[in-house]
């Protein structure tokens, strides 16, 4: 199937295939065929380095300080960032065929193809490839990124003399494997504060070694002094006479093989590479680590590498792919989407989920609030264990966040706005330092993890010290006025084009459920609690925060402003506001954004979205429609919100045309910059767009709700899930919709508010007709492409 036109890869429901290569979309293809594990990341850079965009091997949470400068210092800045570097790369196969290196920008290239397979977890390449003197081979490599052995990635590298217009006689090969450490990085464009700093030489070599087939190399990073190894050894198999070599110099290994090829024989390599990484042990032990994890490999072999990642990925999809019927392009982006996010967090183990994963250096590696708002929805209830990894590593910096709230003048953590390690790194502090709200989104995915596993000893361990301090931090961030109700003066919340705001009712509503939860928890776990300085006065004084916080309602309008007298304010002009002025913080000054009614992304719609307890019907549709007038969509994370809430208020083919929009943000390249990385937040929002809004799931710890909706344009909808030891499979169509309980001891769940009990058979529901609705508008030519029939 070819691809569509403007688009770079074909639809099809398992794979991801590059026909051809376009070199300028070069650096979307490398972040789409990234390959991870959540601790080592690969960029789909081509196997001979060049041509590329953006060369990229990363371990997670590895980084470089560089100083953060300021026009006029302030009390409490962040001194220095932290910033992800390439690593030494394992990727490079070069060849030379009778001297010629293959480069795809000379000689004739036949044919080109890459395909990233979903099910099995690899990215391979076919090339039949003509040197500029008319030799012809053909090449076919396959990578992976083991999901099972957490320190490798391996290659298998085959290639074949063909026939050419020249003397089909054999030709001398040479395949160079490399390791190479401080790449030249391309210049970024400085205008854009997205894009990460670039880092220069940041290692530092301490050692290199090599034997006949294999080499290591170790560096240390200068700044933050953090040493890693890479380390790579071969399978050679071809025909006789081969000569194989290796060589090291503290930056570059290489093991040379050099055959002569008759037509129609193969030479085939088979390259297993190590990465590990730490800040605290010696160079013999970081050393002897990934040598020890390379026998292991070796052991293993390709074939059980491959075998091992395919039968780790069907057990994962066994509960985690998501069905759609009626959109063959969907289907491919919605399964793409759950992939990268696994991805990013599988093998993670206690430290962060980035903004762009392990796929590129966007956002300078950093993670955000996007985690526990959005990946952790998916990851909880289809990779748990991942989930309470990422919450575990919050755990791990709590010390550096009570450090930092001390030296804001509060009390319990305030976790940091953008982080590697747990140092905040955020130069601008309204958008940076203000948006106290991640701490109330962290206890939120504790909330939402422990009702999804049903895991006592996690919300023991790990859960409940997080709610204690955040709930600290709200308790002393916030006051109480004179008419007794709760404030929290100065913040910002999710949208950034409305900065340091009294009573954000997403801040607000968010922190009270904090409260709450944390008072209930500390409660069961009253020991525990006690330890931690928790006594029956702090509890109550955080129920009476809750009890008394201030949720500002604009009575005039019937809606409830974003932050206290955000709808007094002027309305942004969209009708003069050209399309290439967005996205509009790189275009106009950032005071005139925050004082006028114009919104980056879904904030008052998210709060309606995670707190549907606090608003009733007709204010969740009447504040749907009046923020779809204001909200421009500029960031990535907005389009899966609208789409949830907009299937709950009935407008259906919205919800679809976002659920696209969200889906299909880094497959279509919509926002332009899938070259910097994947957009692993909106890709965890297309999961949550498909399963609370066209599922329409809800759930705390009183169970499992659903009220199902399906859009026009699709005639069927499948996903999975785990609750609490069990595995479901919902499968909503036309007529009604089926709950199957996969596995696990019987349950109870609701269907559209009636309550349903489950066991072995499947129920069938009918759903209810959808109720005509008036249709809402967005800001002028901010619309969302019209993706159902007829739109």
């Amino acid at each position: 199937m070819s691809p569509d036109p403007g688009r770079a890869f074909t639809v099809e429901p398992w794979v991801v295939r590059e026909p051809n290569l376009d070199l300028a979309a070069l650096g979307q293809a490398e972040s789409v065929f990234a390959l991870s594990n959540g601790h080592i990341g690969l960029r789909g850079n081509l196997d001979e380095g060049e041509p590329h965009d953006t060369p990229g091997t990363y371990l997670n949470s590895f980084y470089e300080k560089r100083p953060l400068p300021y026009a006029e210092g302030g009390y409490g800045y962040p001194e220095s960032g932290q910033t992800i570097i390439n690593v030494t790369n394992g990727k490079l196969i070069r060849l030379l065929v009778e001297d010629e290196p293959l480069d795809l920008r000379y000689g004739r290239v036949h044919r080109h193809e890459r395909v990233l397979d979903l099910q099995a977890g690899t990215l391979t390449r076919e090339v039949e490839w003509e040197s500029p003197a008319g030799r012809v081979v053909r090449l076919r490599t396959e990578r992976l990124v083991s999901l099972t052995q957490r320190a490798i990635a391996a290659i298998r590298y085959e290639v074949e003399v063909l026939a050419g217009p020249i003397d089909p006689g054999s030709a001398l090969l040479v395949v160079q494997s490399e390791l190479v450490a401080n790449e030249a990085l391309p210049a970024r464009d400085d205008d854009d504060p997205r894009v990460e700093a670039a880092m220069t030489d940041p290692l530092v070599a301490e050692q290199h070694r090599h034997g006949e087939t294999s080499a290591t190399l170790v560096h240390q990073t200068r700044a933050s002094g953090l040493r890693v190894a890479a380390a790579m050894d071969h399978e050679v198999h071809g025909p006789d006479g081969l000569q194989i070599s290796s060589e090291a110099t503290p930056d570059i290994a290489r093991t040379t093989i050099i055959s002569r090829l008759e037509p129609g024989r193969r030479l085939t390599v088979v390259k297993y590479l190590a990465y590990g990484w730490s800040s605290r042990r010696s160079l013999s032990a970081v050393h002897d680590q990934v040598r020890a994890a390379l026998a292991a490999a070796r052991y293993t072999g390709w074939s059980g590498l491959v075998d091992e990642q395919r039968a780790y990925l069907d057990d994962f999809w066994l509960t985690a792919d998501i069905e759609i019927d009626g959109d063959a392009e969907l289907q491919q982006a919605v399964r793409v989407a759950i992939f990268h996010v696994l991805q990013a967090g599988a093998r993670a183990e206690r430290r962060a989920i980035g903004a762009k994963g392990l796929t590129g250096p966007g956002y300078d590696g950093h993670t955000f609030w996007d985690t526990e708002t959005f990946c952790l929805q998916l990851l909880s209830h289809v990779a748990p264990e991942a989930a309470a990894d990422a919450l575990r590593w919050r755990q791990s910096i709590l010390p550096l966040a009570k450090e930092r709230a001390e030296q804001l003048g509060l009390k319990g953590a305030a976790f940091p706005w953008r982080t590697i390690r747990g140092h905040e790194c955020s130069g601008y502090w309204p958008a940076g330092t203000a948006a106290f709200h991640i701490n109330a989104d962290i206890a939120d995915a504790v909330r939402r993890h422990v009702a999804a596993t049903g895991d006592i000893e996690f919300e023991k361990e790990v859960g409940l010290e997080l709610l204690v301090e955040t709930a600290r931090l709200w308790r002393s961030l916030g006051h109480h006025d004179s008419a007794g109700e709760f404030r929290i003066d100065g913040v910002t919340g999710p949208d950034e084009y409305t900065a340091i705001v009294d009573n954000n009712v997403y801040t607000n509503l968010m922190a009270q459920l904090n409260l709450r939860v944390a008072a209930d928890t500390a409660a069961r776990h009253s020991r525990a609690a006690a330890k931690l300085g928790v006594d029956a006065e702090e509890m109550a004084s955080w129920r009476d925060a809750a009890t008394s916080m201030r949720i500002p309602y604009d009575e005039s309008l019937g809606v409830h402003p974003q932050s206290e007298g955000f709808t007094d304010h002027q309305v942004w002009d969209f009708e003069n506001t050209k399309p290439d002025m967005y996205p509009l913080l790189l275009n106009v000054p950032y005071f005139d954004l925050y004082r006028k009614q114009v919104s980056k992304q879904a904030d008052l719609v998210l709060a309606m979205q995670l707190r549907p307890d606090a608003f009733t019907p007709d204010q969740v549709e009447r504040n749907f429609a009046y923020y779809e007038a204001i909200t421009v969509r500029d960031s990535s994370l907005s389009a899966c919100t609208q789409a949830v809430m907009a299937a709950r208020c009935g407008h259906l083919d919205l919800a679809f045309d976002y659920l696209a929009e969200s889906a299909l943000v880094d497959l279509n390249d919509l926002a332009g910059n899938s070259d910097h990385g994947v957009h692993i937040a909106s890709m965890a929002g297309t999961w949550i767009a498909v399963v609370q809004g066209f599922g329409g799931m809800q759930c705390d710890s009183t169970g499992l709700r659903f009220a199902p909706r399906l859009p026009p344009a699709l005639s069927r909808i499948s996903f999975g899930l785990r609750w609490q030891g069990r595995q479901l499979r919902i499968e909503v169509t036309p007529d009604g919709t089926q709950y199957q309980l996969v596995s696990g001891p019987p349950m109870r769940l609701t269907h559209h508010g009636e309550a349903l009990a489950l066991a072995e058979d499947p129920v069938l529901r009918v759903n209810p007709d959808p109720q005509r609705v008036d249709p809402v508008e967005q800001p002028f030519g901010r619309a969302p492409r019209a993706r159902h029939p007829g739109g």
